[in-house]
């Protein structure tokens, strides 16, 4: 009886650390990082505040790197790698992370796909959370059955989404901007309805191997249990490189293209945007704050300013760049009254290119700086968001000093370097333009 009460009192306490506690830690604790002996990459952040441990593998098996495999295997593949393996079903994996208060969180992009996991630092939950998804990264199932469960279930929510527009926004932008590029691939019922178990074991062996994953540990554990752990969760991979490890460089020079897409929605859906920058590209730091100036600070944007507080054109408008492996997207978007789209697009587009030919001024710059600067340490107030920026920064191959050097990288921005950088990657007469509802753009 004893024993009951005190694995049920252990399993409480498990949970409401996991539910209720912040985990502090602060970003300038440093950053250790080696190798396994497989070729893991293991980046290791120790913080003993509070009894936590916070562990999150990615692997670059994203959805730009399905070449041969239909739309939506990379997604597929990575909810169902914790769906059960030979000896255990999709309840017994349910029960072994209740057991533990642990949680497992898969996620996927167009770079990477991850698994965070969340345990007590404890040695017996820590011990048996990392076995368990050790095990379930080691050898999947995907279950026949599961797989068919799954499968439907997400073509049905893909032909909802294929009714909606801004699917049929985000999917022509794509198209419009990336062209033949893996990121232009997008999803859809008929390519989801066709994919097999065997794709999602062939996708597995090709994308989750154990030279091109990345480890990031941070929380409760010194070094050496780190390396154990780490051993632990990547020894089962399959071994060597994914391949192929590297993607095909974007196509910059795109063409001013503007395409109209007919739907019965009330208001029109406007994306602009061309091929923006990748991750530790040197114009980073003047493009993000530029962009913070330009779109990216809410209220304090100049686009907001311009289309909503001067004109009442749209509820909300937003720039920003999305740096990947290779050049990501950099967008405007918002919606507006069917027939206000001429004139917002119109605005938009004046905005935009007053701000390439002009940048800001010393007071947008200043303010931008102080805002920015003053909301860093909510970006890293607690393990899981430390956990998501280290592991950025060994995924992307980024210095180990990123976060430190954060807030001087922001404060040594400038005007003239905003401006520079802006006229040389944003050209405001190569811009992909996506208008679903009405309007004729003239």
């Amino acid at each position: 009886m004893l024993d009951t009460v005190s694995t049920l009192r252990r399993r409480w306490l498990a949970m409401l650390l996991i539910a209720a506690w912040p985990m502090a830690a602060s970003a300038t604790l440093p950053i250790q990082s080696w190798q396994t002996a497989a070729g893991a990459r293991v980046l290791l952040i120790e913080n003993r505040d509070l009894p936590m441990l916070d562990v999150k593998l990615e692997f670059p098996a994203g959805s730009a790197w399905e070449n041969g495999f239909p739309a939506g295997t990379a997604s597929l593949t990575n909810s169902l790698v914790s769906a059960g393996t030979a000896h255990l079903n999709e309840q017994q994996v349910a029960d072994r992370l209740a057991d533990t208060g642990a949680q497992v969180s898969p996620s996927v992009d167009e770079d990477s796909a991850s698994f965070s996991l969340r345990t007590l630092s404890d040695p017996r939950e820590r011990d048996a959370a990392v076995a368990l998804l050790a095990e379930l990264l080691s050898a999947p199932a995907f279950p026949d059955s599961i797989v068919e469960r799954d499968r439907a279930r997400t073509v049905s929510a893909l032909k909802e989404a294929e009714t909606r527009p801004e699917t049929l926004a985000e999917r022509a932008f794509a198209q419009s901007v990336f062209g033949s590029h893996p990121y232009a691939r997008s999803s859809s019922s008929a390519s989801v309805a066709s994919i097999t178990r065997d794709h999602l074991l062939g996708f597995y062996a090709e994308r989750y191997r154990v030279a091109g994953v990345v480890l990031t540990i941070v929380g409760d554990i010194d070094r050496a249990g780190a390396e154990a752990l780490a051993e632990r969760l990547t020894a089962g991979l399959p071994q060597g490189r994914p391949l192929p490890d590297r993607l095909p460089v974007v196509e910059r020079a795109i063409a001013g293209a503007m395409q109209v897409i007919d739907h019965p929605a009330t208001q029109s859906h406007i994306l602009v945007g061309a091929p923006g920058m990748k991750r530790g590209d040197p114009d980073y730091w003047p493009l993000f704050v530029g962009n913070y100036i330009l779109g990216g600070g809410g209220f304090a944007s100049r686009l907001t300013d311009e289309v909503r507080q001067k004109r009442g054109l749209a509820y909300s408008v937003y720039s920003y760049f999305l740096p990947r492996k290779e050049d990501g997207p950099f967008m405007i978007g918002l919606q507006t009254k069917r027939e206000q789209t001429d004139e917002a697009l119109a605005v938009v587009r004046q905005t935009l290119e007053r701000f390439v030919g002009e940048g800001p001024t010393e007071a947008e710059l200043a303010a931008a700086r102080s805002n920015l600067v003053g909301g860093f340490p909510l970006r890293v107030e607690n393990n899981r968001k430390i956990l998501d920026y280290v592991s950025m920064v060994g995924f992307y191959g980024l210095p180990l000093d990123y976060i430190d050097r954060f807030v001087s990288n922001i404060e040594s921005v400038t005007v003239e370097q905003i401006r520079d950088a802006f006229r040389r990657r944003v050209q405001t007469d190569r811009l992909a333009t996506v208008v679903v509802g009405g309007g004729n753009g003239r």
